[in-house]
């Protein structure tokens, strides 16, 4: 019998209270086999998946630039817009995953599925 698509569920996880992630900083939270990197953009907050597309580097220990909302890979100097997930310079071409994530009741949020 044929089946219909499947559903994945989210799953929302506390991160840390905004005020252990205050503008210009990055945190890495690790969610099943996924390391997820968010970063406090002056106050906006962005969350992708910790792994350059074009080498597997990862993006956080890369220098990150809150007021362009980026974050350059350490290996070989892609720049990655933290709002879309999507590679502003080359060698990566491939978008990497980005996350919702919000502040309720002063702590930080991340949807994942």
């Amino acid at each position: 019998m044929p089946q219909g698509p499947q559903l994945f569920m989210s799953e929302i996880i506390d991160i840390c209270p905004i005020s252990e992630l205050p503008p210009g900083t990055a945190r890495i939270v690790e969610w099943e086999d996924l390391e997820i990197a968010i970063f406090n953009c002056n106050g906006q907050l962005h969350a992708i998946e910790d792994r350059c597309s074009h080498d597997n580097g990862n993006l956080a220990d890369g220098p990150f630039d809150p007021d362009a909302c980026t974050v350059e890979c350490p290996r070989h100097g892609s720049l990655f817009d933290l709002r879309t997930g999507t590679p502003k310079t080359l060698p990566a071409y491939v978008p990497v995953d980005v996350f919702d994530v919000r502040v309720e009741d002063d702590m930080i949020k991340l949807e994942v599925e």
